[in-house]
């Protein structure tokens, strides 16, 4: 952090952008206390600040410690708190329960000053604190981002003789009393981010991963809200952890009433044991206040699209050819595969598992990152050269941190292996864990890799991860390896990037199992889920986007008859259902109709007709009370347009008259609201009075908001897609 301000040791501190405030106490060199995380309170005078500080005190309540307890960003037991630590550790047994002092406040901007107040907008601020005899140091960064996200994170540094090991380093976020209802996610394999809800009670509502990667069941987002809080009403706090690791988010309430949110990395038993003069800093924890669950979501995609590393070409239309043929890896079959994606106008070829050595089923050759001489005897050479010379791009899949047991390479180096307790781990999808925190094994992989990308044209990396980390420990000790090995997997994605200047990475981990803001500082997109079954994408795709925007999600047109469920769908369902994200085919296209080829064309006409809409629009979901109608979409960020998705997922106890809003548009401007018709007409289809000849209904947004439209007649499992466009 480049710092351009120093506060003197005893500093209240208000940051305030984008109708959020933040208001830190950190007078009498103490710890940075939140006083206040919600809504704008406006500019504040030193006077105001004081008071407000003061004003929200607790007071002294029976048998607890005879002064106000106070909360810091990392809390103190010293102070009285009872809850979870923010430091966690010892020293063979001492220096177990620190008190810190605060030695300078640094700004990335100078702020405002007047008295013990200093103001700024998006700014960041560095906390520099120590603890004599303890021996420890610490830096807490917090930061309240243009888009009014929050993130903070520690820094532990042992200052003193001996091994301090370090077993917490948690950062808590307090929320309000009126803050009373939980909402996070859970999910399993071809079924991630499953919501759910629950009341915020006495005690501790934690997550924890143990999995050593984010996780098909991780809560992603863990949010604390007004009862039955909603996508556009009720006040909601939220904490993402941005580690791909072992991590855990957790909200607690106490019996004095005191609740926060919070997270950091998961620590196995030793894996940070600080020798003199070495540190230890924990991921950023990400913090979204907002008026309803949609102007959260807002707060990460502003920030994720801000950052000059995210993707600013326009997302490319991809054919994924895993579901097409697996394993069975034909040169002539696959270049027909290419030749018909890039008559439809497909622009991105990705090959996927099997190419190469001895991968003929995913039993072996993990880890073997040489091209399969029995399968293409003259290198992929013929696959890339025809994909290039139809104007697509080439993608190809890794799996760089996993080896099967039977593979050159395990053979070879057994001791590259995780492994604890003097034997391999049980096996999961017939792999193992391939140790990149042993610098030998590193070396290996990246220069495997990158001479795969060096030889030939090679633009996009799907980057797969299909075990959890199990016993994964670093032999012959048999010491934890987790933290290590997250670490090593995030300087091999930077390492080739940088080496490849242009690459694209995607990020799968069998399926959705790695969606975290950890991973998202160095990947482009991620794969939600390796289920395409258009239902349960409906779900997958819409909580998703809490975090990430539509543009970072891999969305695919699956096979009629899907592959992990059996349910049969109809293109248009399908199509529809990917056409908001990151556009793409997984589906052998041999076995399309030529109805269906000329249907798909039309699809992907229409995808890249929106997808800047679609790639840049706020993100819009309709507080239904008939959960077999979801409506959602996107509007421009300037109101004069919007796309919006009607998706019937099941009927309704009620029928035929179901009324959806359009909140999001400008009040007083006038929108015309007309269907967008693609490809073979829905049977099972009617439309209301309002849809006329087609040409649709003009009326204000204020309009649309409060009373809505008569949705269309429709069978489940279909889509009704509208186009708003203000009117001049």
């Amino acid at each position: 952090m480049n710092t351009t301000d120093t506060t003197p040791p005893s500093a209240l501190v208000h940051l305030t952008t984008a109708g959020v405030s933040l208001l830190l106490d950190a007078t009498d060199a103490r710890l940075p206390a939140v006083v206040y995380w919600g809504s704008a309170l406006g500019s504040l005078t030193s006077e105001d600040a004081r008071a407000l500080s003061d004003a929200l005190v607790e007071p002294a309540s029976g048998n607890v410690v005879d002064q106000p307890v106070r909360l810091a960003l990392l809390p103190e037991l010293h102070a009285g708190w009872e809850g979870k630590p923010g430091v966690a550790g010892h020293r063979d047994g001492t220096d177990w329960s620190p008190k810190f002092a605060v030695t300078s406040i640094e700004f990335t901007t100078e702020p405002h000053r007047e008295g013990i107040l200093s103001e700024a907008g998006a700014a960041a601020v560095t906390f520099r604190a120590g603890d004599g005899h303890a021996g420890l140091s610490l830096t807490i960064e917090v930061e309240l981002l243009v888009s009014g996200l929050l993130r903070a994170r520690a820094e532990l540094t042992n200052t003193a003789a001996g091994t301090y090991t370090v077993t917490d380093l948690n950062v808590a976020l307090p929320v309000p009393s009126r803050a009373s209802e939980i909402l996070d996610f859970a999910g399993r394999w071809s079924r991630e981010r499953t919501p759910q809800r629950r009341q915020l009670v006495v005690g501790i509502h934690e997550r924890e991963g143990r999995k050593g990667r984010t996780g098909p069941d991780a809560a992603t987002i863990l949010s604390v809200g007004t009862p039955g809080f909603g996508f556009q009403h009720g006040e909601v706090w939220g904490v993402h952890v941005a580690f791909s690791g072992n991590h855990r988010h957790y909200a607690e309430r106490l019996s004095t009433g005191f609740q926060v949110v919070g997270g950091g990395e998961l620590l196995l038993p030793g894996e940070i044991r600080l020798q003199p003069d070495e540190s230890y800093r924990g991921p950023w924890l990400y913090g979204a206040y907002g008026s309803g669950l949609d102007d959260q979501a807002h707060r990460f995609h502003r920030y994720l699209r801000s950052r000059a590393e995210h993707p600013a070409s326009e997302r490319r239309v991809t054919l994924n050819v895993w579901e097409a043929v697996y394993f069975d890896h034909d040169c002539a079959r696959l270049i027909d595969l290419a030749d018909r994606a890039a008559a439809m106008g497909v622009e991105r070829y990705v090959l996927d598992d099997g190419w190469f050595s001895g991968r003929r089923d995913d039993t072996r050759g993990l880890g073997d990152w040489s091209v399969d001489t029995d399968v293409w005897p003259t290198g992929l050479a013929p696959i890339v050269d025809q994909v290039r010379g139809l104007g697509m791009e080439f993608g190809l899949w890794f799996e760089p941190e996993m080896i099967n047991e039977d593979s050159d390479l395990a053979r070879a180096h057994p001791e590259w292996i995780m492994q604890t307790g003097g034997r391999l781990p049980v096996e999961s999808r017939h792999q193992q864990v391939l140790n990149l925190g042993i610098p030998a094994a590193y070396d290996h992989i990246v220069e495997r890799m990158s001479s795969i990308l060096s030889e030939y044209d090679i633009t996009y990396i799907k980057w797969d991860h299909n075990r959890d980390l199990i016993d994964a420990g670093t032999y012959p000790s048999g010491a934890p390896g987790v933290h290590e090995q997250t670490l090593a997997a995030y300087r091999l994605m930077d390492d080739l990037k940088r080496r490849h200047p242009g690459l694209e990475i995607e990020s799968c981990a069998s399926g959705g199992s790695r969606v975290d803001l950890g991973v998202i500082e160095r990947t482009d997109r991620v794969w939600v889920s390796d289920c395409l079954d258009s239902v349960d994408r409906q779900q997958m795709n819409r909580w998703t986007m809490q975090l990430l925007p539509a543009e970072m999600l891999g969305s695919h047109i699956g096979s009629g008859v899907n592959h992990t469920t059996g349910r049969r769908h109809e293109l248009s369902f399908r199509a529809a259902t990917a056409l908001f994200g990151h556009f793409g085919i997984e589906w052998d296209l041999t076995q399309a109709t030529q109805q269906e080829s000329l249907d798909l064309a039309a699809w992907i006409e229409l995808y890249k007709k929106h997808r800047s809409l679609l790639h840049t629009g706020d993100l819009m979901r309709a507080d239904q009370t008939d959960p077999t109608l979801q409506v959602y979409g996107a509007v421009s960020p300037d109101k004069r347009e919007a796309l919006i998705f009607l998706a019937y997922l099941g009927r309704s106890d009620v029928a035929p008259r179901r009324v959806f809003t359009v909140p999001g548009l400008a009040p007083d401007k006038r929108y015309r609201v007309a269907p967008v018709l693609v490809g073979t007409p829905d049977d099972g289809h009617t439309d209301p009075l309002w849809y006329g000849d087609g040409s649709g209904v003009v009326l204000t947004g204020r309009v649309l908001a409060a009373a809505g439209l008569q949705a269309p007649g429709s069978f489940p499992e279909r889509i009704v897609m509208l186009r708003v466009t203000e009117e001049c």
